[in-house]
């Protein structure tokens, strides 16, 4: 019994050392979630980027959307509660609803089956209480949604990409056109099924690049998947990545772009307490090719969900910040420059 209590005690210590040592501390840590922070999305305030909101899930029963100031401060009155296991979250500018043109955040409900879509940043309700999706499905998990990647197209049109908990080999994502009605909800309509599925774990993150019409997502025991985010371009799969390197799974991705077609892919090494750095434009005349290039250790434990935002998000962030989910419900907010990664 002591020899195993000391054990135990070595363990935390080395898994304590290996956190804290030589790796890049946080600016801000939110306040904890009540049960167990999930997938952050990232809203800037073009008016007042000072002002901007960092959204992230807490994933249980009884769960919710939580709004937090750049500060880390939970802001009461813009987050969500009573959400049924929300799972990620992602963001949309502009978006036409019925003439008028409002931001909005999309949740995955996952045991409500459905996505919850909300206007930012008043968080008024646009789905007449859920929108279902993977209907007539069957299997266990099939119909529970998960990862959420908003697309908008050269056209102006918004898509929903959804994973979830359980699907086929083929087939595991579908699409979804979302469409703003003249009073004020939003509609969904099924366009896509597509994305293969190793048959292992699951595939939850999901990241989307509008300029360059790409989607990627973690089959997390495989790989990084890449494939057109169009409808209308079919659906092979472009580029098959991140296979090795990974301790066990792959979960967020992040896609930093810093201009001209060029920037960076980070993905979640999750039980390896770190993140593994891709090119986003690809190699010279291989786009589709994208090798690792360095890993990042940064102060967060078994990260989930992140994202990134290049721009200025005022004094404390003027250059942008990069958000990840830690395992103790809390997210964390990073200085764009701490990651090095835009020289």
């Amino acid at each position: 019994m002591k020899i195993q209590t000391f054990l135990l005690f070595v363990a935390v210590l080395s898994s304590c050392d290996f956190i804290q040592g030589n790796r890049i501390p946080p600016d801000v840590v939110t306040e904890p979630v009540p049960s167990d922070s999930d997938d952050p999305a990232i809203w800037r305030n073009n008016a007042d980027p000072a002002q901007s909101i960092i959204f992230g899930t807490d994933k249980q029963r009884t769960g919710g959307l939580y709004a937090f100031g750049l500060d880390g401060k939970i802001i009461p009155e813009k987050s969500v509660s009573g959400l049924r296991y929300p799972n990620n979250a992602d963001v949309e500018y502009g978006f036409n609803l019925g003439g008028d043109t409002v931001d909005i955040v999309v949740v995955t409900e996952r045991n409500a089956r459905a996505l919850r879509i909300f206007s930012v940043p008043d968080m008024h309700p646009l789905d007449n209480g859920g929108i279902p999706v993977f209907e007539g499905e069957g299997g266990f998990g099939y119909q529970e949604p998960m990862g959420i990647g908003l697309y908008r197209a050269p056209s102006g049109e918004v898509y929903a990409i959804v994973s979830r908990k359980g699907g086929p080999v083929e087939g595991y994502l579908w699409q979804y056109h979302l469409k703003g009605k003249e009073n004020g909800r939003i509609q969904a309509e099924l366009v896509r099924k597509f994305g293969r599925f190793s048959g292992f774990r699951e595939i939850e993150a999901i990241a989307v690049d509008d300029e360059l019409g790409y989607v990627y997502y973690s089959d997390e025991a495989a790989g990084i998947r890449k494939y057109y985010a169009s409808p209308d371009k079919g659906n092979e799969e472009l580029a098959f990545f991140g296979k090795e390197g990974f301790l066990k799974d792959r979960e967020g991705i992040a896609i930093l772009d810093i201009g001209q077609g060029k920037g960076y892919i980070i993905v979640s090494d999750q039980q390896g307490y770190a993140f593994r750095v891709f090119p986003r434009e690809g190699l010279p005349g291989q786009p589709h090719l994208h090798p690792f290039l360095q890993e990042l250790l940064l102060s967060n434990w078994e990260t989930d969900g992140c994202e990134v935002s290049r721009g200025n998000f005022g004094p404390s962030f003027p250059n942008g910040l990069f958000v990840a989910m830690s395992d103790d419900r809390t997210f964390q907010l990073y200085r764009l420059e701490k990651l090095g990664l835009e020289e």
